[in-house]
């Protein structure tokens, strides 16, 4: 149980940390604009082949992959090397329904996240496009050896902390008002996001019939711990971090200081779940597009609840009742696999190799990666 004297202090920890951008993360970008392209090469073989690849590396670039570099003595590297196995036993579909629903729409409805992603333009206009890539980088730090050092989910990671801290100069150069928003990506709103792909998807998962045991959840914070650390998480918020009681605890808290969503997250979540409803229909469950309007709406209603569905604009739906019936079948094949060591295995081989094929398919490369290219 926690105390009020602690509640307080992570509240008050939380309110600082609205202030706080990524200081090392941020001096690289202002190396990269004075380097130019020279300083983006350097970079990116220094991500692939370590600091001791390069023969001189400006002290910002160098700082950065030193404190990558330095695997963490609480990090399981053979945990990094077989991959984030309770993610990977989950069936793709659920995955990508649960990151769109249960990830991705409520970090849209804090307003200081809004305001950033619907300042870039991106997120209204392209948002397939964003979500593709959102899922590759969220398969490249899952699958096996991913998150070993110079790996695509490595890489990955630092590309997208890296590009937190150019949408932050962005910002910042642009009238960004610090003293109403707290500076743009804080520290606050990175941590959210973290919970954004632990504790908010897999709290969704179980709601939908896709449970864990305390011993899956442990591995999947300790994973997650690492991504933290290669994104540049104030620790505070995470290292205690073991099982969802306590990921809830921060999760609330954080959401406490929060507005409510504003016009800015109600056009984000529209534009979301409009995309989201048309790859389900023509790809994932081939269902005719209203039907599938109404299945999307029944999953947010069941995962998030009526107030926030309400305050995003999100349609009543009489198909709550078969997104039960969906979670009682997820509910009976997981216990099925569980019984079945072989069962178990082959599902998990399988959606490996789904999740390998959905990485490639991402043509291009990426905003993060843009941004370093």
């Amino acid at each position: 149980m926690t105390t009020q004297s602690v509640a307080d202090g992570r509240t008050a920890f939380i309110e600082q940390s609205l202030h706080v951008g990524d200081p090392v993360a941020d001096a690289v970008i202002v190396e990269l604009d004075e380097f130019g392209a020279a300083g983006r090469r350097l970079l990116n073989e220094g991500l692939r082949g370590g600091l001791a690849s390069l023969a001189d590396a400006p002290p910002a670039i160098a700082a950065l992959l030193r404190e990558s570099e330095a695997t963490p003595d609480w990090v399981d590297t053979e945990r990094l090397a077989a991959g984030e196995t309770a993610f990977l036993s989950v069936e793709p579909l659920w995955t990508q329904i649960v990151l769109s629903v249960g990830s991705l729409l409520p970090g849209y409805s804090t307003p200081r996240i809004a305001r950033v992603l619907t300042g870039t333009g991106r997120l209204v206009n392209t948002t397939q496009r964003r979500l593709q890539e959102t899922g590759k980088w969220l398969n490249s730090v899952t699958l096996p050896g991913g998150m070993l050092p110079g790996a695509p989910g490595y890489v990955d990671t630092v590309q997208v902390r890296l590009m937190h801290a150019r949408v932050r100069a962005t910002n910042m150069r642009h009238g960004w008002d610090t003293g109403a928003l707290g500076v743009p990506i804080n520290q606050a709103d990175v941590a959210r996001t973290w919970l954004d792909f632990t504790y908010s998807p897999f709290i969704a998962l179980e709601k939908l019939g896709v449970t864990f045991t305390d011993e899956e959840l442990l591995g999947l914070y300790r994973h997650w711990h690492y991504v933290a650390h290669l994104m540049g998480v104030d620790p505070v918020f995470y290292r205690d971090v073991v099982d969802h009681q306590q990921a809830g605890e921060w999760y609330h808290a954080i959401e406490a200081v929060s507005d409510s969503p504003d016009e800015n997250a109600v056009a984000l979540s529209s534009s979301l779940l409009e995309v989201v409803t048309r790859m389900l229909s023509e790809l994932a469950l081939k269902t005719p597009l209203p039907l599938t309007q109404d299945l999307v709406a029944a999953f947010a209603r069941r995962i998030l609840g009526d107030q926030l569905c309400d305050q995003l604009g999100i349609a009543q739906t009489d198909l709550v009742p078969l997104v039960d019936l969906l979670a009682e079948r997820n509910a009976q094949t997981r216990r099925w696999q569980r019984a079945s060591p072989e069962a178990w295995q082959q599902a998990l081989e399988e959606n490996i190799g789904v999740r390998r094929f959905l990485v490639d398919l991402t043509e291009g490369a990426t905003t993060y990666q843009q941004n370093l290219a």
